[in-house]
């Protein structure tokens, strides 16, 4: 049973269920439910925000091509590396406490980002922003399952979805708002600033208003389990992150398997400590079970399409057909609007189960279809008002299937396991992410075959390529969902 204790200034530990009256602390869940939201939009903002924004930086700080990337992917890196270690702290040492220690690192990070003299404090900085997130990001899944009774939990999870989605979408519009209004004469230094008010706010309130919770049967940190995987996923993140750009050399391939590897090894240690009657970082056997195992295969397939769709979007829309960096941001307002309304839509229809994730696979495949039919029927004379409709159908359907699948996946877990599962989920969309705009950015440039600027034909040719490929994915998805335990029990 999960051990609730209240915010500063409540009188005593709360050490009832989560169902019964007493918990959550008296406060509606919703107020501590907006607070460590807002962090989740920070963090994820970040990610997306700086891509916009780096030709301003490398401009700025006369920072090479190779800086750049490393600005980049940097806080991918780290995020990605720490996320399980992250929870699984958590765990140990109190959710709250790992959500405030990750909001204060990340506030601090900024700081040191929006000051630095030059690409080496930024490239550092970004390092140390990244193991924030992975501090704080994770808790945020547990503390969903702790602090909301389970028949609220599928609107608290499409919420979260929600404010994923748009977190997203709004990086490169509020980096192109920036770069556009050049604040001060600051140049791109206000994308950082922006995040320490934030920060600040977020701190205040979690302290008083977000409770605190920890896995009891979590005993200590499983070290040689977290050096292991931080090994492992730094071989496999790094090239995925820095190989398209650097042209795929042989470091790249030995990286790769020198990364499976190191995922063998990690699960022989992690059965010999839980043979030991420790706590490992990864139970092995959840990985095996079922639900988990087709979940985390949807969570990669997802994730995997959703990044890429955004990468050839965004190249096709400023290389192809010469929108600027606030056009483009501007454009996917109606995606963030369907994906928005969609995953509160979903939180409302989380009585009919896996039908919802269904519906949401179906209508954003048929969008990926639509999107194919318009980019070859207008050929050179494609605009981006032509791409707006199948965008919506998108941005619906990613909204219906995202959200919804988090709560799919998690409502079948054991609740001391919540904070261990939901760093591997976290760990996934970032992998998955990864793998994606490694994968189908091949296939695009491939495609592009360094292709002149406004070359519509070429670029709508290698944008075809790309949502062909988008599209099986999600053909993909909808075959493998009948096979995902239906979570409507669960959820209603």
């Amino acid at each position: 049973m999960e051990q609730i204790r209240p915010p500063a200034g409540t009188p005593a530990p709360v050490t009832a269920p989560i169902t019964t009256a007493r918990t959550p602390p008296p406060a509606s869940p919703w107020r501590a439910l907006a607070i460590i939201l807002t962090g989740v939009f920070m963090a994820v903002l970040d990610t997306f925000i700086v891509v916009v924004t780096a030709p301003a930086i490398q401009a700025g700080l006369h920072a090479s091509d190779a800086d750049v990337q490393l600005i980049l992917a940097g806080y991918q890196l780290t995020y990605a590396i720490a996320l399980i270690t992250g929870a699984r702290l958590g765990d140990l040492l109190g959710r709250r406490k790992l959500f405030l220690s990750g909001t204060a690192l990340f506030t601090l990070a900024s700081v040191a980002c929006a000051a630095a003299p030059g690409p080496t404090v930024l490239i550092i900085s970004r390092l140390v922003q990244g193991l924030g997130a992975a501090a704080l990001f994770p808790q945020v899944f547990a503390m969903i399952q702790v602090l909301v009774p389970a028949e609220r939990r599928a609107r608290a999870f499409g919420a979260l979805g929600a404010v994923i989605g748009l977190a997203g979408v709004a990086g490169q519009l509020l980096g192109g708002v920036l770069i556009s209004a050049d604040l001060f004469g600051a140049s791109w230094r206000p994308v950082f600033w922006v995040n320490v008010p934030v920060g600040l706010a977020i701190l205040a309130l979690a302290a008083v208003f977000v409770p605190e919770s920890r896995a009891p049967e979590t005993r200590r940190l499983d070290l040689p389990g977290a050096a292991v995987l931080t090994v492992a996923l730094f071989l496999l993140v790094v090239p995925l992150v820095e190989g398209r750009e650097a042209g795929w050399p042989w470091w790249t391939w030995a990286s790769l398997a020198a990364g499976t590897g190191s995922l063998a090894v990690f699960v022989v240690v992690e059965k010999r400590v839980e043979a030991a009657g420790g706590s490992p970082l990864v139970r092995t056997a959840l990985l095996r079970e079922r639900p988990f195992a087709i979940g985390i295969t949807l969570v990669l397939l997802t994730y995997f399409g959703i990044n890429s769709f955004f990468l050839v979007l965004s190249l096709t829309l400023q290389e192809g057909l010469g929108l600027d960096t606030l056009g483009a941001g501007l454009f996917y307002a109606p995606f963030a609007a369907a994906f928005f309304a969609a995953s509160l839509l979903a939180g409302r229809l989380a009585r009919y189960g896996r039908r919802v994730l269904q519906a949401g696979g179906l209508i954003g495949a048929l969008g990926y279809a639509a999107m194919i039919a318009v980019v070859a029927g207008a050929g050179t004379e494609l605009t981006a008002p032509a791409l707006v409709a199948p965008l919506l159908l998108i941005g619906a359907g990613n909204g219906l299937f995202v959200t919804p699948l988090l709560n799919a996946v998690l409502s079948q877990v054991r609740p001391h396991e919540t904070g261990m599962a939901s760093g591997v989920l976290s760990t996934g969309q970032q992998i998955g992410g990864a793998v994606g705009v490694a994968v189908v950015g091949v296939l695009y440039y491939s495609a592009l075959r360094g292709a002149a600027h406004l070359d519509m034909a070429a670029y709508g040719h290698a944008l075809t390529v790309a949502l062909v490929f988008n599209l099986a994915l999600a053909v993909a998805v909808s075959v493998l969902l009948p096979f995902l335990p239906d979570s409507a029990p669960h959820m209603h």
